[in-house]
């Protein structure tokens, strides 16, 4: 102060009234500070503990208030429908979902009016807190349960007990029933209604005069579980792709469940002759794949042989409602199958091997007149391919199937809509009243209230009507599906108001005549349904195995042991399961299309080599080899030459020959061929069927053609002359020798003659055996040249009689006499 007072011109009041200036700006920039941001501010605004104003704001408003702070979970209601003099009882948990203990608690029933129409019990859950509509009476006093406390995030368990008189209930009709919890916490320090659930209770007090006659379909229905492949032994050991069957049938598996449940209610059973053909298939030997492809030997034959007997006994006087084989999804034949080629004809093949199916099984004769296509969702495309395979009813649903809004009730289910055919339109609310979660109590109990509020409301709406109802329910329930079913049948069947019908009475009860008998328009089918059809690449992949089956069918001698088992999987391939499980369906078609291809090619051409032919002509060896376990004929092996001018298979550019051979054996085929002129020339062999379609891939090969010229020809029959030549030189030689041998014995002889005779007689010996010796050698001559004459006196050389007389007389045979000279 004493610097500031010091200041050049300024006085000391002028200072002091500075500095009481400046303090009250210090001292009041907090407040500034505060008025000019928000107190929400993430960056100036803190808690005591540590924590951003705008977090604990925001945890406020997470925090549960009013109504909701507390959860109020009714797990049962006993009994769903009560009459005179029972007690109703109701258990279930509460739950402290608030960061504050709860104290000065009480748990009551409040009973509130009876409900207008359906549509308010569909309303009656969304109900978003206390208040928000009529709520009713409390019922408390002795019937109140009282809560201490609750601390925050703990459940405690509560049974309320009300004799049904304390609920004063008036005439029939569906009530609203609310739980209530009121209380009071740290936080809001007054009583109030801190949680309420809310259901309905129906009241039937009196049996009607008239009765609802409901239909309820009990689906069996499974998932694909077997493989296209089988053994190669007699009985064709089936393979199925998992042993999750096993687990569906085994106690407490969804099979089971749903076998056991049904077999104590009146409800058709519907069944896909795909499950009957799969568990009897067990019931033998059977392989089960493994996830490196490898097979091992399923063990679950009695567990099938049990089911089996369970459902014959089930089903027994009962109504049997058979679907196509493996359940084929109608929908998406008619949207994207009918333009792909054969697509549906599986459907005709599929209902014909159903009932059989059945029968052989169950000893039951099925009805196959329904066709029932995914969550009874139709159009006039869908309605058509239904029907193409023989059955005249359609099971539809309301949701797809509306009404016109000329009737205030609901219409009976059957529904003429031309040409022959019922629609049997099954009602949305009560066929989707349990497709949630079933597994929590809660919602079960809610489920079964819901279920049988709607069917006495329908039963309200014209109460002096006779009307036929179906409920169509999820194809493949859960366990706990099924469990929650059957207890909502259970007590539907004990109420007043309803009696149990089939099917088939259900498709032939008369019609109501305001009912809409209109078809949906194709642009109506729901499009979360439409993305799950089949593409159109499936149906093409499906139109591609069928026609190898048919070209390999044909070949061989035992077909059914091929048709039978890949006529079901192509069945299989078509099912309403593969839905939602797109990649799973195009494993599945791969591993059949995987399995024939192999079979196929068990059957084929032996790779050749090209082939040198030597000379004009030659044959030409083509081996067929069968690896299958039986034979096959109705084959042609067809050789080509791709260039006849040089070379001639037969007496044509190609040549055929039939072809049969014994599983695990091979044939050679011997073609005769004929040269024309040197060098290769490409030769395919090829199968073909009976009907002119090629088999398998072909085989190609040269056959390099080697002609053997006139140059070479001409050596060789030089050749051959010059080696007869010198065998018949060698010939001569040796009878010349011969004929000299002879000559001097003969001379030899002479000699000694003429040593013992005169001189002239041993001339004339002399010269006669030197005569002698020289007709020898002509005789020897003759021989030589293959001609030997038959002299005779008097001839001639040449021995014919014809031959000229010679100009000298026969030569005297005795000696000449002294002097005498003969001229050779």
């Amino acid at each position: 102060m004493a610097e500031a007072a010091d200041i050049h011109g300024t006085g000391a009041s002028a200072a002091r009234r500075w500095l009481r200036r400046t303090g009250i700006l210090i001292a009041g920039a907090p407040l500034l500070t505060g008025l000019l941001l928000p107190a929400s501010s993430p960056a100036l605004a803190q808690d005591t503990s540590g924590h951003t104003a705008a977090q604990a704001q925001a945890a406020q408003k997470t925090a549960p208030t009013g109504s909701r702070t507390v959860d109020v979970a009714v797990n049962s209601l006993t009994p769903s429908v009560p009459t005179h003099g029972d007690t109703l009882t109701l258990t279930g948990t509460l739950t402290n979902k608030s960061r504050h203990t709860v104290t000065d608690a009480s748990l009551a029933l409040r009973v509130g009016p009876a409900l207008e129409g359906r549509s308010a019990i569909d309303g009656l859950s969304k109900r978003p807190g206390f208040g928000s509509g009529p709520e009713g009476t409390q019922v408390d006093g002795p019937y109140a349960k009282k809560f201490a406390k609750l601390a925050p995030g703990v459940s405690q368990p509560f049974t309320l007990s009300i004799p049904v008189k304390k609920l004063d209930l008036g005439s029939t009709g569906v009530y609203q029933l609310g739980v209530e919890l009121t209380g009071q916490t740290a936080a809001q320090p007054w009583e109030q209604t801190l949680g309420i659930e809310r259901t309905v209770l129906p009241w039937q007090p009196d049996a009607a005069s008239t009765k609802t006659k409901t239909t309820y379909l009990w689906p069996l229905i499974s998932a694909t579980h077997v493989t296209a492949e089988t053994g190669s032994d007699e009985q064709q050991t089936p393979v199925f792709h998992d042993d999750s069957l096993a687990k569906e049938i085994a106690p407490g598996g969804r099979l089971q469940q749903m076998l056991a449940l049904g077999s104590d209610l009146d409800v058709t059973w519907v069944i896909d002759p795909d499950l009957l053909a799969s568990l009897d298939a067990m019931t033998k030997n059977y392989k089960v794949q493994r996830p490196d492809g490898t097979t091992v030997a399923g063990t679950n034959q009695a567990l099938a042989k049990q089911w089996l007997n369970n459902l014959e006994k089930a089903v027994s006087g009962k109504k049997v409602v058979a679907l196509p084989f493996a359940d084929p999804d109608l929908a998406s034949l008619a949207h994207t199958g009918k333009n792909v080629s054969g697509s549906l004809g599986h459907l005709q093949g599929a209902t014909t091997v159903a009932a059989t199916t059945v029968e052989t099984v169950l000893h039951v004769k099925p009805d196959t007149d329904f066709a029932w296509p995914v969550d009874g969702a139709v159009d006039p495309s869908i309605v058509d391919v239904a029907t193409s395979a023989g059955a005249h009813k359609v099971i539809a649903r309301s949701d797809s199937f509306r009404e016109s809004g000329r009737l205030a009730y609901t219409p009976t289910a059957a529904r003429p809509i031309g040409g022959g055919t019922t629609a049997v339109v099954a009602d949305a609310g009560l066929s989707k009243a349990f497709q949630g979660d079933m597994t929590r109590a809660e919602s079960a109990t809610l489920a079964v209230q819901n279920f049988l509020g709607q069917s006495l409301m329908i039963k309200q709406q014209a109460p002096g009507t006779p009307r036929s109802i179906v409920v169509a329910p999820q194809r493949m329930p859960t366990a706990s599906q099924a469990q929650t079913m059957a207890k909502a049948l259970h007590a539907l069947q004990d109420g007043g108001w309803s009696q149990p019908q089939d099917l088939s009475a259900a498709a032939d009860a008369k019609p109501d005549p305001g009912a809409s008998t209109h078809v949906p328009s194709t642009r109506s089918y729901p499009a979360a349904l439409r993305r799950q059809e089949m593409p159109k690449r499936a149906f093409n992949a499906i139109q591609h195995t069928e026609r190898k089956l048919d070209a390999f069918k044909v070949i061989l001698t035992d077909a059914s042991r091929v048709v039978t088992p890949f006529g079901r999987a192509l069945d299989r391939e078509l099912s309403t399961s593969w839905r939602g499980h797109g990649t799973d369906a195009k494993t599945f078609r791969g591993g059949v299309a995987s399995y024939l291809g192999g079979l196929t090619k068990g059957v084929g051409l032996i790779e050749k080599s090209d082939t040198k032919l030597s000379g004009r002509s030659a044959t030409i060896p083509v081996t067929v080899q069968n690896n299958l376990v039986q034979g096959v004929d109705h084959l042609t092996l067809r050789l080509t030459s791709t260039k006849p001018t040089r070379l001639k298979i037969g007496d044509k550019p190609y040549s055929e020959q039939q072809v049969e051979v014994s599983g695990g054996h091979s044939q050679s085929l011997k073609f005769t061929t004929t040269a024309n002129a040197n060098g290769p020339v490409p030769v395919r062999a090829q199968l073909f069927t009976e009907d002119g379609q090629p088999y398998g891939d072909p085989v190609t090969f040269d056959v390099d053609v080697t002609e053997v010229t006139p140059t070479v020809m001409l050596v060789i029959a030089g050749g051959v002359l010059l080696l007869v030549l010198a065998g018949f030189r060698m010939y001569t030689t040796r009878k010349r020798a011969a004929a000299r041998a002879a000559a001097a014995d003969a001379q030899a002889d002479a000699s000694t003659a003429a040593q013992d005779a005169p001189d002239a007689t041993a001339t004339g010996a002399t010269e006669r055996a030197t005569t002698d010796s020289d007709a020898v050698a002509a005789d020897h001559q003759d021989t030589v040249h293959g001609e030997r004459p038959d002299r005779q006196p008097g001839a001639t050389g040449s021995g014919h009689p014809s031959d000229p007389a010679v100009d000298t007389v026969a030569e005297s045979i005795d000696p000449p006499g002294a002097g005498e000279r003969v001229d050779r």
